[in-house]
Order: C-alpha cells, then sequence, then structure tokens
C-alpha cells in the first residue's frame, strides 16, 4: 500500500509507503502543479485500485481511470455547499461555482468506480450502485477507562480548530459565566492567528489552561481531564449535516458531550442520552450546559457512560472499516 502526498522524504510509516511530491506554493499551485505531480506519481506505481480524497483531484481521478485504473473517490465534505461560505471566492461568484462543481463531480461519480461518502446526506447526492457511507468514527481502542467524568480534573475541555465558525468566542464568553473555580483545558491553532490575541483578552479566557497545538497521540491523554467536552460549530452549510468526530471522541472516553444544536447532532445525543445539545451562539445556554453537568455529577457519569456504551455498539471505526473493505473487494 503506498500513500502519495506532499511530504518530505520517502518512508513507512505504520506499514504504508509514503510516496512524497513536493508542496505547492499556493492554491492555484495546488490545483494545477502539485495535481500533475500526483498523477505523475500515482501513474509510476501502477496500482490495482485508486482512492483519493482531495475534490481538486477528481481530474487526477478521471485520468486513471481513462488509463484503465480502478479509480474510488472519497468524498469527506459537501463541497458545493462549503464553497457557499469560502470567504476567499467573491460573493457573486459563489452560486455559479457550486453549481460548476456539483455538475463535475456527477461526470466523475459516473465515470470512475466508486464513492465513499462521510455521511448519508452526502452520499444521497452520487449513484447508489456505486456509493458507500463510511463515517469517521473513533477506534474502539481510543477509549478507555479513565474514571468517572467527576473525577477528572477540568470542567470542560476543547481540542481542534480555534475560529469564530468553530465557536471559540462563544465558548470563551460563556467560561465568564461559570462559577469561581470552574476553569478547563483548551488544545489548537487559533486562525487567523490574529484571532488569539482578541480572545485571550476576554475575561473569560483566564479560567482556561490554553495548550496550543498538540500532537495527535497527545489528544486523547487531553481530552481525558475533561468532564464535559465541547464541539460548538456554528451552523455554516458544511458543518450542519456533517459528523464532528471530536463528538464521537468524546464520547469513546465517556465524557459528556455539550454540543451545536444541528438536528444531526441532536439526534445522536439525544438518541444515544450523552449530552446536551444548546444553541452554538448564546454563550448563556453553553455556560448552563456546562454547569448542569458539573453540578449533577451523576447524571455527567450516566451520559458520559451512556455515550461510551453508543460507540461500543454503533459509532465505530471497526464497523465502517467493513464496509470500506467490501467496496475494494468490489472495485478490484
Amino acid at each position: 500500500m503506498g500513500l502519495v502526498a506532499c511530504h518530505d522524504r520517502p518512508e513507512t510509516i505504520d506499514g504504508v509507503r509514503i510516496v512524497p511530491i513536493a508542496r505547492g506554493k499556493g492554491r492555484l499551485d495546488r490545483m494545477l502543479r502539485v495535481g500533475w505531480r500526483v498523477y505523475a506519481a500515482a501513474r509510476r506505481e501502477r496500482a490495482d485500485v485508486y482512492h483519493f480524497h482531495d475534490p481538486e483531484l477528481m481530474w487526477v481521478g478521471v485520468l486513471l481511470k481513462l488509463r484503465g485504473a480502478r479509480v474510488i473517490y472519497d468524498v469527506h465534505e459537501d463541497v458545493p455547499k462549503q464553497i457557499m461560505s469560502k470567504h476567499w471566492i467573491p460573493a457573486w461568484a459563489r452560486p455559479v461555482i457550486s453549481k460548476a462543481v456539483f455538475a463535475l463531480e456527477q461526470v466523475v461519480a459516473r465515470t470512475i468506480d466508486g464513492i465513499v461518502a462521510a455521511t448519508p446526506s452526502i452520499a444521497e447526492k452520487f449513484p447508489k450502485a456505486k456509493t458507500v457511507v463510511v463515517q469517521n468514527f473513533p477506534e474502539a481502542a481510543f477509549a478507555g477507562s479513565d474514571g468517572a467524568p467527576a473525577d477528572r480534573d477540568d470542567a470542560f475541555v476543547y481540542t481542534g480548530g480555534l475560529m469564530e465558525v468553530q465557536g471559540v468566542r462563544e465558548m470563551a464568553q460563556a467560561f465568564a459565566l461559570l462559577p469561581e473555580g470552574m476553569s478547563g483545558t483548551i488544545a489548537g491553532t487559533f486562525y487567523p492567528p490574529t484571532l488569539e490575541a482578541e480572545i485571550s483578552a476576554l475575561p473569560g479566557w483566564r479560567r482556561v489552561r490554553y495548550l496550543g497545538q498538540v500532537p495527535r497521540h497527545e489528544v486523547r491523554r487531553v481530552m481525558s481531564s475533561g468532564r464535559t467536552g465541547l464541539v460548538l460549530n456554528h451552523p455554516t452549510l458544511n458543518y450542519v449535516d456533517a459528523y464532528s468526530t471530536k463528538m464521537f471522541e468524546y464520547m469513546a472516553l465517556g465524557i459528556p458531550v455539550v454540543c451545536s444544536n444541528f438536528p444531526l447532532w441532536s439526534d445522536i445525543v439525544g438518541g444515544a442520552e450523552c449530552g446536551i445539545a444548546v444553541d452554538p451562539r448564546d454563550p448563556q445556554a453553553i455556560a448552563a450546559a456546562i454547569r448542569a453537568l458539573i453540578e449533577d455529577p451523576d447524571r455527567a457519569a450516566r451520559l458520559g457512560e451512556n455515550g461510551r456504551r453508543a460507540i461500543a455498539e454503533r459509532y465505530n471505526w471497526e464497523a465502517e472499516l467493513a464496509k470500506l473493505e467490501a467496496l475494494y473487494q468490489a472495485v478490484a
């Protein structure tokens, strides 16, 4: 198995051979020259099946298919919807580009051999006969016995991107509304970088132990300190119908979730009885949910255990991997 990717050198990591290509110097360079590098490297590999993830590589997938290869497109996000919220695209151009990308995806989907969709709503856009939903749930091994939430040190924990649309401002405002003594840990990177100075100046940020970016292998340890896990994305087009890997990781660790009240997320935490869904733009509602769980440790422990059980029984990667393997067998 090989992975063609922007990387510094050829090496093998966890049994996967890395085929390095040079990084691009900008968005246009990534779409054009980097794409050609990927195509050339992929051709040299002479693989039986090619599996690509980046929508900018759709044309590469088609060229490989035209040369007789078996090709799978892994669709992580609803790209046409996502384009509608891209700040770097002029507002007048977004609808045109979105429709063009939708049409392109349809052509590509009918040309190649298989589609992997990250959510059921994404899968609905593609031919049913060649599409499988493979959801990015945590591995069962991610779970562990780190004690009940009431035994942990942090009132709240958050790991991930720190952007306006990911609710960092509302979280900081909510922390200021918590009783004295309630504090927590946040790990991640601010974007844009200038946002850090603005958010760290808010009164609620004094309640935060901020770690910056932490390596992936440290994320589980950081999360495990929390008595509540936060995931409060704003209701933008590319979030409302997407799963949150972070939410499932909190559940796997037995941490009750405080999450955005999107219909999809509300159904998950409500169905599993593993957390509280709130309006992510309402700091008072966020603070009230955190307080409710901290001040009722029995409830928090029950919700946390419900989340852990839901991961073990339903939302785990092992079940999703079987679907992916079945697609490979059908395509190959």
